[in-house]
């Protein structure tokens, strides 16, 4: 258990180092001169952290990863996953350039939607079992078996979208009234890999219970944007 509540300290300690990189440290990384190179180098960096959880959601690797660590196959990729983030806002290259400035209501209104997404997306996590999520409790799904009782809530959010920690996500990345290249590249990546994953983990969770998800899928029709996607 000391393995699994380390985890989830230093997930949440990994949260807090993004939010701190993201808001703070990035907007004052020192510029690279060659920004197409300082941008390749961002898009490599993210493509790696990306290909731990892709690698992660398969059914095969969590399987193997409980064969070794048996009872911990998500305390193992909650300790990957913290330290890959931390190294990846660690490693972050500076990209010059300003995307946009907003002022006045435009920058109210961007500092509202921002506290809607941080709302939104500890109110989705709750609703599916934080300690879950972060590994000091057993999942409900064990890697490997198919099929059984699954249910998919429509409690809050999740009976608007099917993926509101992602619709969480790209308001707080989005919501920035100064928002600097070095931060739009991250914005773009992060989102871009979620609405490309979102895919491949549907077919995981069709896969994993045909019934209760393609009944989930036609209650809650939208994906992250009510009405739009």
């Amino acid at each position: 258990m000391a393995f699994s509540w380390l985890g989830a300290g230093l997930f949440a300690a990994s949260l807090g180092w993004f939010v701190f990189s993201y808001f703070v440290r990035f907007p004052a990384l020192p510029l690279a001169d060659d920004a197409a190179r300082a941008t390749a180098w961002n898009v490599v960096l993210f493509t790696l952290f990306a290909s731990h959880h892709s690698l992660f959601a398969r059914d095969a690797v969590r399987v193997q990863v409980e064969r070794l660590f048996p009872g911990r196959e998500r305390s193992v990729f909650v300790w990957v996953a913290s330290l890959a983030l931390v190294a990846v806002c660690a490693a972050w290259r500076g990209v010059p350039g300003i995307a946009w400035q907003a002022g006045g209501p435009a920058a109210w209104a961007l500092y509202i939607a921002r506290a809607a997404g941080i709302v939104l997306t500890l109110r989705a996590a709750a609703i599916l079992d934080v300690w879950e999520l972060a590994g000091t409790r057993p999942p409900r799904h064990v890697p490997g078996e198919h099929g059984g009782a699954a249910t998919f809530t429509q409690r809050g959010p999740y009976g608007w979208v099917r993926h509101p920690i992602y619709s969480g996500w790209f308001l707080v990345v989005f919501s920035v009234p100064a928002m600097t290249d070095t931060q739009l590249v991250f914005a773009v990546v992060s989102c871009a890999y979620l609405l490309v994953g979102m895919v491949f983990e549907e077919r995981s969770l069709v896969v994993a219970a045909p019934e209760a998800y393609r009944e989930y899928q036609q209650a809650v029709r939208w994906k992250v944007i009510p009405g739009i996607y």
